[in-house]
């Protein structure tokens, strides 16, 4: 225990783009046609004396290795060694990693050209903000406490069913008689870690919920999803004052779209006179609200505070000829549609003026044939790598611990069966699992690489089981070395 009381800082910046961006999260391009409400970015510092943690949480899909840069350059006062970003995933943000084969904002990344802010200059946009809350929220810190606490509400399902035939599918019909079961588990576990200032009232709370924001994820227009109504229900029973910083745990196969019971869950909204996005506020918020009733009197204001990284290296997803030439197939079939839909283009150039209200837009069904495309061809490139050597992808995870707390990291949609293992072998009382702190991917478990589809795919997973149970036990091996607790 540092005899030194705990710091406490927040900070808070509006990272909504002023002008159209490539909006981030499906397939088809989507240029931003407006603002549903705004992305924010959300920083707490803890400041022991001896350590220092800086956390940020962002309405974005993914934190890009750009962006952390970008944020860590800027700081005037905390260490960039201590900063954790993690984002959201809201899926109505704009793009933020400007390089690679599956992101920018280029005729190269999307298919054709777009009139679109260049990624580039949305991240140095975002990271100026970014930094100047982390900045506010170092020159901030005062003298509190923290308490945890744990709830629970619904919010994330497994989004992946399986037929009688083993085969799964991400969402789709499950009313038919080849319906089995779903895949995986869920978690409706609601953490809650709060902060008080030195009188012993609120000033924050971090909320870490197993489930992505992707509530309405196919909008053209930029928003922070379930979580701009989980803040303005937060602060209308908490205070407006109150900060709120969200983070997906574990939840690669998780979402808050239902597979079945949907007609009842209609329903009840229409009773209730709520959206589905205010339905998950309130659930939210219901389970915050009862967890701060039993916490306050559990304040710490000295808790030990660690923080530690793990360097992986972790080898990607083993392939085989036959994955290479399924994708080849794909990749074949997505080509010769992107191609049709070029010519269309430039028989009838006049389509590229059509004003955004006219649907479906002109640049739709060409963009996602493109991403669709090159999107399988990279199954191919990782194959043809493979024959050289086993290709790796070096990742970083954090560990923290705050007194009781432990707060464990990694960059993917990360399934939940990996989620489970490290919480059920944690030493912490409490341990946050946070996703999506870094540029994402998704890394299944292994009975999803069994069925198949839309997330254990090839192409959707770079990193495979294997991959994603070293990071679960390299994650459990840290943990139990800063509690004392031997090696894994």
């Amino acid at each position: 225990m540092s005899e030194a009381k705990l710091k406490i800082g927040w900070g808070q910046a509006d990272i909504t783009p002023e002008e159209p961006v490539a909006v981030c999260g499906q397939f088809h391009a989507r240029v931003s046609e407006g603002v549903l409400d705004p992305i924010t970015a959300t920083a707490l510092v803890l400041d022991s004396g001896d350590e220092h943690v800086v956390l940020v949480s962002c309405d974005l899909v993914a934190i890009s290795p750009e962006l952390w840069q970008g944020v860590g350059e800027r700081l005037d006062g905390p260490s960039a060694d201590a900063l954790i970003m993690n984002a959201t995933h809201t899926h109505t943000a704009p793009e933020v990693r400007p390089y690679g084969s599956a992101a920018g904002s280029s005729a190269e990344a999307l298919g054709v050209e777009l009139d679109v802010m260049e990624v580039e200059d949305y991240v140095e946009f975002a990271a100026d903000r970014i930094a100047a809350a982390v900045n506010e929220a170092w020159a901030n810190r005062t003298e509190g406490s923290v308490a945890f606490g744990l709830g629970q509400a619904v919010v994330g399902r497994n989004r992946r069913w399986v037929d009688i035939h083993g085969k799964s599918t991400m969402y789709g019909n499950t009313n038919t008689p080849e319906f089995s079961h779903i895949e995986g588990y869920e978690d409706h576990s609601v953490n809650v870690l709060a902060t008080y200032d030195a009188d012993g009232e609120l000033t924050g709370v971090i909320v870490n919920v197993p489930c992505t924001s992707q509530e309405t994820e196919g909008l053209f227009e930029i928003s922070a999803d379930f979580w701009h109504e989980t803040r303005e229900e937060l602060r209308s029973r908490l205070g407006e004052g109150i900060f709120v910083l969200p983070q997906a745990s574990a939840a690669g196969d998780q979402s808050p779209h239902l597979l079945f019971g949907k007609r009842e869950h209609e329903r009840m909204l229409a009773l209730k006179g709520r959206t589905a996005r205010e339905e998950i506020g309130h659930r939210i918020a219901d389970a915050v609200e009862e967890v701060l009733q039993y916490i306050g009197g559990t304040q710490e204001d000295a808790p030990l505070l660690q923080h530690e990284t793990i360097e992986l290296r972790l080898p990607l997803r083993a392939l085989t000829e036959e994955d290479a030439q399924e994708a080849d197939a794909e990749a074949a079939m997505w080509r010769a549609e992107y191609e049709e839909e070029l010519a269309k283009l430039e028989q009838n150039p006049e389509l590229r003026d059509e004003p955004l209200w006219h649907k479906p837009l002109w640049y739709v069904p060409v963009t996602k044939a493109y991403r669709r495309m090159k999107w399988y061809e990279r199954v191919r490139e990782r194959f043809e790598q493979q024959k050289q050597e086993r290709p790796v992808r070096d990742v970083t995870l954090h560990i923290v611990r705050i007194g009781d707390v432990a707060i464990a990291t990694n960059p993917f949609e990360y399934y939940l069966d990996f989620g489970i293992y490290i919480k059920a072998r944690t030493p912490a009382v409490q341990t946050f699992l946070v996703q999506l702190a870094g540029p994402g991917t998704y890394v299944p478990s292994a009975r999803s690489i069994e069925g198949g589809g839309y997330g254990s795919l090839p192409a959707s997973t770079p990193i495979g089981p294997d991959g994603g149970r070293l990071v679960a036990e390299e994650t459990v091996g840290k943990l139990l070395e800063l509690w004392g607790k031997g090696s894994n």
